[in-house]
């Protein structure tokens, strides 16, 4: 675990540190800037599926889902503070801004300025973090927590095909990645999905804080009632998607006032499109130890790298159609 978080941990400051270098060759500082994001996207998927392999490792049986979601989660505090920080630091006009607003947008090298303010601060967060691992981070408690922590795995060869060959786990990483996918690529571009239906930039940040916030509070809050009555995380995944399944439907069916001729109010909006990625993102430490009482004795650490790129995948597959939606 050390080892592979402190190798994640230096792409990462690899990469901000090339998407940081100020050059005026527009040409080369792209390929840098894809460079640093190729870099961040290698060390993506260890970062987000070592919450259960440290759950496993170090907590008890009985705290297992808690601490699966909150190291889960908490990574992505980061996402839902981008939301905030963008929009504030970086102003963009955008459709839904007024001509006289338009008017008085700060000019293009002020925001090329502060874009390059917050590849700063981000290089140096990243820094902060990768020497905190390297100065201290233990790979394993000095005692097992329980006999899983303790217990022989199967080899990568052994665990990709009895993974392969599973097809209750199949099914459950489909359901995973479709929703999760999806959710992290249209966070992502938010504010250009939102701006049809005439919300700013800064109103789509906070959309989006929101719906983080209150995924991590309650994915933390249904991982603990996991804990506390096990064999329930089926049932609650069953709701959690339901949840989001009428959110998202009431979400577009408020986009299409105009043919439903249902109420399309500015509240109504924000707590559909917020409910959305509250029972989305809650979902995601429940479905990693689903993963892993399914396909145990796969190590943590495999099971969720596999599922984690299907998700991505699915996020890649839908910004790469969103792209012919945007030349439109």
């Amino acid at each position: 675990l050390r080892a592979s978080l402190l190798l994640s941990a230096f792409f990462m400051l690899l990469g901000a540190a090339l998407r940081s270098i100020p050059l005026t060759d527009q040409h080369l500082r792209r390929w840098l800037i894809h460079g640093g994001q190729f870099l961040n996207g290698l060390a993506g998927p260890t970062i987000m599926s070592a919450g259960p392999f440290l759950s496993t490792t170090w907590f008890a049986p009985d705290q297992r889902a808690t601490a699966t979601a909150v190291a889960s989660l908490f990574s992505y505090l980061g996402g839902a503070a981008s939301f905030i920080v963008g929009p504030l630091v970086v102003p963009a006009p955008n459709d839904t801004l007024t001509v006289t607003t338009m008017a008085a947008a700060v000019s293009d090298s002020s925001i090329r300025d502060r874009i390059q303010l917050v590849m700063y601060a981000e290089l140096a967060a990243i820094a902060v973090l990768f020497a905190a691992v390297l100065l201290y981070f233990p790979s394993r408690p000095p005692m097992p927590p329980s006999v899983a922590a303790a217990s022989q795995r199967l080899s990568y060869r052994s665990s990709i095909c009895r993974l392969l060959s599973n097809l209750r786990f199949l099914m459950i990483a489909l359901a995973y990645a479709v929703p999760t996918g999806v959710i992290a690529g249209w966070t992502g571009v938010l504010d250009m999905v939102l701006t049809p239906a005439k919300v700013s930039q800064v109103d789509a940040g906070w959309i989006g804080f929101w719906s983080t916030v209150g995924g991590c509070v309650f994915g933390v809050a249904m991982a603990r009632f996991a804990d506390s009555i096990r064999g329930m995380l089926k049932l609650i995944l069953v709701l959690m998607l339901a949840g989001a399944s009428l959110s998202s439907t009431w979400f577009t069916l408020t986009c299409l006032s105009r043919v439903t001729h249902l109420p399309s109010t500015a509240a109504i909006l924000y707590t559909s499109c917020i409910l959305v990625g509250i029972f989305i993102n809650s979902s995601v430490p429940i479905f990693f130890e689903l993963f892993i009482e399914t396909v145990y004795p796969v190590p943590e650490g495999i099971t969720c790298g596999v599922v984690t790129f299907l998700g991505n995948l699915v996020t890649g597959l839908l910004l790469f159609f969103l792209t012919f939606y945007c030349t439109g």
